[in-house]
């Protein structure tokens, strides 16, 4: 392909580079790259991108835009809430560089479609937030010998690597065998992420994707960088292909796609949701506040900083990192409703608490979010 003078005047700043000029941007701008995410991650990697040049950029994300999505997914604004993430995206990238193919795939990526859709592109790059679609990404980049830049961001911890055994580097699942079982990595959601972070990591997979693209530099095959906001550290670990690897090792034993939510121990979802005996809903809280007759009390599991944000009035708090050393504070023979943000920390408290001896625990079905949602929308979600 040939630049015209406006593609020229918009480059310019890299033609004049020994390492790119007009060869190396001539490459950006035949590469197509795989966006799999258009949030925290997938927002910078594909605004930097569109702006370098990358000629098609495909975006797979099926969520919409939340309010909660704008302190760091600057790809979306306040305009956009409600509307699809993907076309959203699309948009944005379209205002910065009108010549950027912007391809949108508005589903979930999954064993079914996955090796149809990675098969059009040159480069995928991992915005992703969950372990199924990880391996379900790397699985299919390996089988199909796509570079797989890889990266994941957690309160103020990031990291980010380039999977590609057909380069000579591991894969993804070199460097995490198994799944960590479900529910013990918490989410952003649930851990909360520094707004800044996804940008930093982001920046750094679209640069790794722009060398691959270019072909120069040393791109971060074989090794794994981390980032430590906090202390403003970086930190390199030197990754090695697996000879047991079952997907890129020596003998091989995936060779196709599997159910990657069975991998994780994600079950199936119940076409009608059978009721969990150790539930209860944000209406039965409500009513065990409304009439202390009934004897049931209301225990908040949350940090102290989020029981700061939100919480409901009269409701103690004892977090679930201190309930090993304050559970001696609760009646044993009491019966308690125990909630946090959604229902997963207070799951593990009750859990804990059964093990100290207590019987009578419920948890709160959606903690303190479908309070607000359902019972009482004066208290702020987060």
């Amino acid at each position: 392909m040939e630049l015209d003078n406006d593609q020229i005047r918009r480059y310019s700043r890299h033609l004049i580079l020994p390492e790119v000029g007009l060869a190396g941007q001539k490459k950006i701008c035949s590469t197509s790259v795989l966006c799999i995410g258009a949030g925290g991650l997938g927002s910078p990697i594909a605004m930097y991108l569109a702006a370098a040049g990358i000629g098609r950029i495909g975006i797979v994300d099926f969520d919409t835009v939340d309010f909660s999505n704008l302190q760091r997914q600057i790809i979306h604004g306040t305009s956009d809430v409600g509307r699809p993430k993907a076309q959203s995206a699309k948009e944005t990238i379209q205002g910065i560089n009108p010549t950027c193919d912007v391809v949108i795939h508005n589903t979930r990526l999954s064993s079914e479609n996955a090796l149809e859709i990675i098969a059009g592109y040159d480069i995928v790059v991992d915005g992703t937030d969950n372990f199924p679609t990880r391996y379900l990404t790397n699985d299919a980049c390996v089988l199909l010998k796509k570079p797989n830049v890889y990266g994941s961001i957690f309160r103020f911890d990031g990291q980010a690597s380039v999977f590609a055994p057909h380069l000579g580097g591991p894969c993804y699942r070199c460097l995490y065998p198994e799944p960590p079982p479900p529910g013990m990595v918490p989410s952003c959601a649930e851990g909360g992420v520094l707004g800044v972070l996804p940008g930093i990591v982001g920046c750094i997979q679209a640069t790794e994707i722009l060398k691959l693209a270019i072909g120069k530099g040393t791109p971060l095959v074989g090794r794994l960088m981390t980032f430590d906001a906090l202390a403003m550290k970086f930190h390199e670990l030197k990754l090695r292909r697996d000879p047991q690897c079952p997907i890129c090792g020596d003998h091989p034993t995936i060779k196709a796609l599997i159910d990657y939510d069975q991998f994780c121990g994600i079950p199936d979802a119940p076409a009608v949701p059978a009721a969990n005996p150790d539930e209860v809903t944000v209406q039965e809280m409500k009513l065990a506040l409304d009439n202390p007759k009934l004897g049931i009390k209301v225990l908040d599991v949350r940090d102290p900083d989020e029981y700061d944000i939100a919480h409901v009035k009269g409701v103690p708090l004892i977090p679930l990192g201190e309930l090993p050393q304050r559970f001696t504070e609760l009646d044993p023979n009491q019966q308690y409703y125990i909630h946090c943000k959604s229902g997963i920390r207070s799951m593990k408290a009750l859990k804990f608490l059964r093990e100290q001896g207590f019987k009578y625990l419920k948890n709160v079905k959606g903690g303190i979010d479908a309070w607000s949602d359902e019972i009482d929308h004066s208290v702020p979600r987060y």
